[in-house]
């Protein structure tokens, strides 16, 4: 997998990073009460990969929670995108009325 860090904010919610000494991220949410523990180590610092760790509560299995933070995380980038695609229309129309 390759790293990235909001994707642990997506399957946990946007709780604020809390660090152990064995440098493991955890969250402690309080949005998504399925999941567990969901945190992830770094391999080390010159590869781009993270191991992931998610523990579910009960039956649900932990690609669930996984699967449905991807999904959140794919519509904040779509957002994101659409937001500055408009930004830079409107900057363009700007400077060509400015003419």
């Amino acid at each position: 997998m390759e790293e990235d860090q909001e994707l642990e904010r997506r399957v946990r919610g946007r709780q604020p990073w809390k660090w152990s000494r064995q440098k493991f991220s955890t969250l402690h949410d309080m949005k998504n009460s399925e999941v567990e523990f969901c945190g992830y180590t770094m391999t080390h610092p010159s590869e781009s990969k993270i191991n992931l760790r998610i523990l579910s509560q009960g039956a649900l299995l932990a690609v669930e929670p996984f699967q449905r933070g991807l999904s959140e995380l794919m519509n904040v980038c779509q957002h994101v995108l659409d937001k500055f695609e408009v930004s830079i229309k409107d900057y363009k129309e700007q400077k060509s009325n400015q003419k």
